[in-house]
């Protein structure tokens, strides 16, 4: 008897588990139908995807990569996935907000050392000290205080340059740590610092035999030059900015709906990019030959419409000798300004005229970091675009230069660029058979 009733009190409790697990799966069931059926796609609404602060939205799309110059028709086409870009060269104006900042980091932490500059840390981050930028900022650049007091403990990181004090360029540097590549090798995180102030008398240096002093003195300093491209940054140096304002724009990217979430970097363009977003495709009939030339609306003649040197001694029928403001002339399809002319650009890629043999057909890339005991020919990065120095031949979106990744140049100075997804377009949108 007492055998039987056991194991009927089994059995019932054996029904009442599988009651309750038939209960458990039939709700979970019920409750996570929803991640089996996936929405319809319809068409992103906006038409594009709104951008950041000066930047354009580039779609993806397919380009014809080449070599070098004497390739003769050996290329092949690429594709390029979406991305923003800037949609002018970076200025003067953004450069030196980069160069206050980097000053008035070693300022603060090297040279004055004082607590009302520093936040305030509690718990187990004691001991680190990280800048208050809201207090740093009310009397930014600090750099420049007028106090007597702070004039003499920054004396260090000074000089005198002419009457006006200025920047020792060995002192402001600019630490920031990256994914070293090494061709196909990656070789993990290195930490590099790097002086980030322009070479400000890259006029006279890159033009020997010319007088040029006056841009010497002004061109990076003066508020009248606020707007147009900064010059005399090396590759190196380009890439700390890129670093820089990834940091900078990430509370901007947070108020963005589209972008807020996701892992997004900023770099400079590869080649690839670049070449797509300067051949304007959105238009067939926007090409770098077509917007050469404009018609001005007071005298119906046709002028220059690029920034470049057009003969022999001819510097000056297109608007400038030298260079111009960054919003100069129209953008092209994309809504790019000065892609040809203007500067040359600093890409992301290692030089080799053989590139287009081994790299990708999908956001190709040749990236190779160079140690300071490579050669040379390891340390050339690809330039871009043509300047206001170059001849016409140079301003074709396809045309290939290179310099290496330590020297400044009067004619190269870059732009920026953030990875980007695509949005559905009407032609992948769900349809009916």
């Amino acid at each position: 008897m007492m055998i039987t009733i056991i194991k009927q009190i089994s059995k019932n409790r054996l029904l009442g588990f599988g009651a309750l697990a038939l209960l458990i799966g039939f709700s979970a069931c019920k409750s996570n139908s929803a991640i089996y059926k996936a929405p319809k796609v319809n068409a992103f609404r906006g038409g594009k995807l709104p951008a950041p602060p000066g930047m354009v939205y580039i779609p993806s799309g397919t380009i014809l990569f080449k070599g070098s110059l004497d390739s003769g028709n050996v290329g092949k086409n690429v594709s390029v996935s979406a991305f923003f870009i800037d949609e002018a060269e970076v200025t003067n104006k953004q450069y030196r907000e980069f160069v206050n900042w980097v000053a008035d980091s070693v300022a603060v932490t090297d040279y004055l050392q004082d607590d009302q500059y520093f936040l305030e840390i509690a718990g187990e981050q004691v001991g680190q000290r990280r800048i208050n930028w809201a207090k740093v900022k009310k009397v930014s650049p600090l750099w420049k205080s007028n106090d007597p007091s702070i004039q003499e403990r920054l004396a260090p990181m000074l000089e005198m340059r002419g009457n006006r004090r200025a920047l020792n360029p060995e002192v402001i540097k600019y630490r920031f740590s990256y994914l070293q590549s090494k061709g196909n090798m990656k070789k993990g995180y290195v930490t590099d610092s790097v002086a980030v102030m322009p070479v400000e008398d890259i006029w006279t240096k890159d033009f020997p035999n010319a007088q040029l002093a006056s841009l010497d003195a002004n061109y990076f300093t003066h508020p009248s030059f606020d707007y147009y491209p900064v010059v005399g940054v090396t590759w190196r140096q380009a890439r700390a900015f890129t670093d820089w304002r990834a940091s900078e724009m990430a509370a901007t990217v947070l108020k963005n709906s589209y972008l807020n979430g996701y892992q997004l970097s900023l770099s400079l363009p590869t080649e690839a990019q670049w070449q797509y977003a300067a051949s304007g495709k959105l238009d067939p009939q926007d090409t770098i030959a077509g917007s050469r030339m404009t018609i001005d609306g007071t005298e119906g003649k046709k002028k220059l419409a690029v920034n470049f040197k057009q003969g022999e001694g001819t510097y000056s029928r297109d608007g400038a000798t030298f260079t111009l403001p960054v919003k100069s002339y129209m953008p092209n399809a994309f809504g790019v300004y000065n892609m040809a002319g203007n500067v040359s650009e600093w890409t992301l890629d290692a030089y080799s005229p053989s590139a287009v043999v081994f790299v990708n057909d999908l956001n190709p890339a040749l990236l190779y970091d160079a140690d300071a005991k490579d050669g040379d020919a390891l340390k050339r990065k690809v330039v871009r675009g043509g300047s206001w120095k170059d001849n016409g031949e140079q301003l074709n979106s396809e045309t290939r230069n290179y310099s290496v990744d330590y020297e400044p140049h009067s004619y190269i100075g870059f732009r920026c660029v953030m990875s980007a997804f695509e949005m559905p377009t009407v032609q992948s949108k769900t349809r009916k058979y």
